[in-house]
């Protein structure tokens, strides 16, 4: 029972942490500028101002960042109902397999646009990844750590 309270924490707190990173707007930072996947807030005085990023990159490359970031929350997510589900219908001794395979999906998801993000973006730029990179990178890897737990896990009792 522990094991799986464990497990359940383990799947929420990587279900926030993409969350985060894929609402947050810190994905690279300036003194003066704060980007995401979605816009960018420039520092102009004392007030921030909300620009879109259209024009600024390759516009194929974004939708594919911002594609897999919001994948990742939503095969997490399911992911987890999919395990409560399978702990209710799944019969003694089998595997969480599908629970498992939605997990490793959401890994291949957020690996995409965090590698993505970082091959193609502010390659030239002056500044650095803020903490929603970061929380990206953490979720990958919890994700992938999530996934390979559910495949090897088995069904104790009933």
């Amino acid at each position: 029972m522990l094991v799986l309270a464990g497990i359940v924490v383990l799947h929420i707190t990587a279900i926030i942490l993409l969350l985060v990173a894929t609402i947050d707007n810190a994905w690279w930072l300036t003194d003066s500028v704060a980007t995401d996947v979605w816009g960018r807030w420039e520092l102009a005085g004392s007030a921030w101002h909300y620009t879109n990023l259209k024009g600024d990159y390759a516009e194929e490359y974004l939708q594919v960042v911002q594609a897999g970031a919001v994948l990742a929350c939503i095969f997490s997510i399911l992911g987890l109902f999919v395990f409560v589900a399978q702990l209710f219908t799944l019969s003694k001794g089998q595997r969480f397999t599908f629970s498992g395979a939605l997990m490793l999906i959401s890994c291949l998801c957020v690996m995409i646009a965090a590698s993505i993000y970082t091959d193609i973006f502010h390659k030239q730029d002056q500044g650095w990844f803020g903490h929603s990179f970061i929380l990206a990178w953490i979720s990958f890897v919890l994700t992938f750590i999530l996934g390979v737990i559910y495949v090897v896990l088995r069904k104790k009792s009933e």
